[in-house]
């Protein structure tokens, strides 16, 4: 069944429990679709009078906050054998080209990686327990993740919110045609967008230097 298919048959009030629980884990450092739990939430919201986009907003927004503070403070006690243990549970995500990429972003954009990691889907989910491990200033954390948890999660509500307004409008106004040239146009632009970052990934890894050998 489809997220939002599945959405639909759950009470406004789990829908804004969930999103928060499941936007918090994500943000404490468990792999989970929270962007696709928030943004189909927010599309059902379009569609629904009953589901208060405002509301929706602020419990996004809470999970993300709260949960990222979790996983600094975890991150923080636990230190690297707590990245080795997330690399042991989740390889796919921990793994250690994963964190020392991440590590270079930490490393040179300071709190501003954890504002803008909000919108990365790999540092959304490294950046509350990376930060409390390289043991940032918990003031600049708290900063940038209040301000990153606000703009993202109340960014991607609002634009998805209106979004689905403004197209359920459109799209009362023309055939099924409209509905089969939105669904085409939207996947040619995911395609697009996921190509061009794999191969801005793949420039990267390129463009990094080789390891030097132990014995020169």
């Amino acid at each position: 069944m489809h997220v939002q298919e599945w959405l639909e048959t759950v009470p406004p009030l789990a829908i804004y429990l969930l999103v928060g629980l499941v936007i918090g884990l994500e943000s404490l450092g468990i792999p989970l679709p929270g962007e696709i739990i928030l943004v189909s939430s927010a599309l059902l919201a379009s569609q629904h009078g009953d589901i208060n986009p405002f509301v929706l907003g602020a419990c996004a927004t809470a999970g993300a906050i709260i949960g990222d503070s979790i996983g600094y403070a975890i991150g923080r006690k636990g230190g690297r054998p707590q990245l080795a243990w997330l690399g042991a549970k989740f390889p796919k995500h921990f793994s250690e080209g994963h964190i020392a990429t991440a590590e270079r972003s930490f490393q040179k954009w300071g709190m501003w990686a954890v504002f803008f990691g909000r919108f990365v889907a790999l540092l959304r989910i490294f950046a509350g327990p990376l930060a409390g491990v390289l043991r940032m200033p918990y003031w600049k954390f708290l900063t940038a993740n209040v301000l990153g948890g606000i703009v993202w999660a109340g960014g991607t509500t609002a634009v998805i919110y209106y979004v689905g307004v403004v197209a359920e409008s459109w799209l009362k106004r023309f055939s099924w045609l409209g509905l089969v040239a939105a669904v085409v146009i939207g996947l040619a632009s995911f395609l697009i967008v996921k190509r061009k970052a794999a191969k801005a990934q793949t420039a990267h890894q390129e463009a990094e230097p080789a390891p030097v050998p132990a014995g020169d």
